[in-house]
């Protein structure tokens, strides 16, 4: 047979490519595994914002609030009454004006009159241009002029005469009953006089301490004996 007759060979026809569709469920499955990654991000993201806004934030100690020492009401022309349990006045406190500091709980009275009574009776009397109280009336700092009068008392047989104290500072402890300064003050009883650099008195023990130099006048001395 001669090859030169014979047909050219052609290659075959490859079959035309049929497109096949996959189940709706499996597209679903396909379309959530794509986006499942975003989806689980957004949750997340979602509960830690929830997390975050409801968790308590710790602001640590806060900071103190200085109060400023200003007064929160002032009196004019005042006079303060204080009563024992048993109902017998205690203090009785008169100036012309009154300042009450909230952050000392403190009084400053200026041109101050006190007149204190113990339960046995016993007055104590003072006097000053400026006052400093605490609270309850029980601690005064007497400032200007400042003077302090014990009156005279009996206490059975015994008998005490008057006691007056001046100087320009005195801190009075009404409760106690004791007088001090760290500045210079004039003791009288009777005709006696003493004068001291700084001074403790308590009256509980009738006793003074003086400090520094001290000169004192007793009846019948014409000059004041001096103790260095």
């Amino acid at each position: 047979m001669n090859a030169a007759n014979e047909p050219a060979l052609r290659p075959a026809e490859a079959p035309s490519a049929r497109r096949v569709m996959s189940p709706w469920y499996r597209r679903a499955i396909d379309v959530a595994s794509h986006y499942l990654p975003l989806v689980l991000m957004a949750l997340l993201a979602l509960a830690t914002w929830r997390l975050a806004k409801n968790t308590p934030v710790f602001l640590g100690d806060k900071p103190e609030v200085v109060r400023r020492h200003i007064p929160d009401y002032t009196m004019n022309g005042f006079t303060v009454q204080r009563f024992a349990n048993a109902g017998a006045l205690s203090v009785q406190i008169e100036g012309d004006t009154l300042r009450h500091y909230p952050d000392t709980d403190t009084l400053e009275i200026d041109n101050v009159r006190i007149r204190s009574i113990t339960p046995e009776g016993r007055v104590t009397l003072a006097w000053a241009e400026k006052a400093v109280s605490n609270g309850d009336g029980s601690e005064v700092q007497l400032t200007g002029n400042a003077r302090v009068l014990r009156e005279a008392y009996s206490e059975g047989a015994a008998h005490e005469a008057q006691l007056n104290f001046r100087g320009e500072f005195l801190h009075v402890f009404l409760r106690t009953e004791r007088v001090s300064s760290h500045l210079p003050v004039v003791i009288t009883r009777d005709a006696t006089e003493v004068r001291g650099a700084s001074m403790t008195y308590d009256n509980l023990t009738r006793v003074a301490q003086f400090n520094g130099r001290v000169q004192a006048t007793f009846p019948g001395t014409t000059a004041p004996s001096k103790k260095p």
